[in-house]
């Protein structure tokens, strides 16, 4: 990613204009368009009190999140640009601010479901408004570093369209009449192809990204690595092998868990995957899903599991979690292509057989590795206050690579990091198994 420009001026009075390029940025333009009216797609099917609930602390209401991807675009493409104009009311700049400390406090996060005021109408004016003073800028061209901003601010707001279902699943999640967000097609049965494992050879290999197209700073600088001989299974573990797992008592079982992680099960109850639940009798759960509660498809790779669950399962299953060097090595010459937003299911889905291996690394569900989310050597957080995006969450994270079935098809590529901790699972997260050679 190339470096973002400082944060707003905070000092009171109109910032000097910076010089523009005679250039129009007619493909950001509409790049700009793209992305917002997603974000409304996204939310056109829920009601207002859909949209203002918040289930968890970890979660957000969708309200907070169109909110808040204005507020981005209103403090660090539009108040640089034209000093500190005011769309929005200065309570707004506490609400809305996420973690940015350099741009000023923040609203706690626990309490965003709180928020019943400004309401959604008030939202969506706030979201018209600024989007009409961004479309002006690119309009009449923008200077370089602005432009940078915006397509930060694009690839922002699609990390956030994520969030929108990921934290809204885990809404209605909790609503005994399992409420769906929209129809799913049935699964329909699928048999699952057995897992290969496809071997790589070690050495030298260089990852991170270095060249065209946007990256964030965690991803950069490009850099070489030691790997040695390793396989990576042909496809992520489906949901009917995990079954296995849960059966055999391995929730159970302290030899297949870390401490951490041991502690974390027992102390919460947890005895399968988030979204599973058993009616008395059953011998297979029914899954919650953003098409409501569905019957169980064994084929499908397994999804909302923890770190914690995904490390124990590979022990279970005499394997490993791969490094992200080494789902990187292998994902470098895959298409980016696969059952993303846009581009497929809003639910993990099984390979079509005979496809190209290792099928499934982009899309379906992000996959743990057993890398921890550092710096790369080298890296150095961009200046100002954008350089709070990535940067300051480098502890005690750990990476998934590839992509999610909520995952907007343009977000993604080989060397896209995301980052959660090892108790958090309520994202689209599975798992792939590695082995060493």
């Amino acid at each position: 990613m190339s470096e973002p420009t400082a944060g707003p001026s905070t000092e009171p009075g109109p910032a000097p204009r910076p010089s523009r390029s005679a250039a129009s940025y007619r493909p950001l333009r509409r790049a700009f368009r793209e992305v917002r009216e997603r974000s409304l797609a996204l939310a056109a099917p829920l009601s207002p009190e859909d949209c203002t609930l918040q289930s968890m602390p970890d979660a957000s209401p969708v309200k907070w999140h169109l909110a808040h991807t204005t507020w981005f675009f209103e403090t660090f493409v539009l108040e640089p640009l034209g000093g500190r104009r005011q769309i929005a009311p200065p309570a707004w700049r506490v609400l809305f601010n996420s973690y940015y400390e350099t741009v000023g406090p923040q609203y706690p996060r626990p309490q965003r479901g709180l928020l019943s005021r400004p309401s959604l109408e008030e939202v969506l004016d706030y979201r018209r408004r600024v989007d009409e003073a961004v479309e002006t800028e690119l309009g009449a061209g923008l200077p370089t570093a602005a432009a940078r901003v915006v397509e930060i601010g694009l690839h922002h707001e699609m990390q956030h369209q994520e969030l929108m279902l990921t934290d809204l699943k885990h809404l209605l999640s909790k609503n005994p009449l399992h409420p769906a967000y929209c129809d799913l097609e049935a699964p329909g049965a699928k048999p699952v192809a057995p897992v290969r494992f496809i071997g790589f050879a070690g050495g030298p290999a260089e990852i991170g990204h270095d060249g065209p197209g946007f990256a964030f700073d965690n991803e950069s600088p490009r850099h070489r690595v030691w790997l040695r001989d390793f396989a990576l299974a042909s496809r992520p573990v489906s949901c009917g092998e995990y079954l296995e797992f849960v059966r055999e008592d391995g929730y159970r079982r302290p030899e297949l868990w870390l401490s951490d992680g041991f502690a974390f099960v027992r102390e919460r109850g947890i005895r399968s995957p988030l979204y599973w639940s058993w009616r008395e009798g059953e011998e297979e759960p029914r899954v919650f899903t953003l098409g409501g509660l569905r019957p169980f498809d064994p084929s499908a790779p397994v999804a909302h599991l923890s770190y914690y669950e995904a490390d124990a399962y590979a022990r279970f299953a005499g394997a490993r979690l791969p490094t992200e060097a080494e789902w990187e090595v292998a994902a470098a010459s895959v298409p980016v292509e696969g059952n993303l937003l846009g581009r497929g299911s809003l639910e993990p889905r099984a390979a079509a057989p005979g496809g190209r291996e290792p099928s499934q690394l982009f899309g379906d569900v992000w996959e743990w590795t057993a890398s921890s989310y550092e710096a790369y050597p080298g890296y150095r957080p961009p200046p100002g206050a954008l350089g709070e995006y990535n940067g300051k969450f480098m502890c005690n994270q750990r990476v998934l690579r590839g992509g999610s079935c909520a995952t907007p098809h343009e977000a993604i590529r080989p060397t896209y990091r995301n980052f959660f901790y090892p108790h958090q699972r309520w994202q689209w997260s599975g798992v792939r198994l590695a082995r060493d050679l």
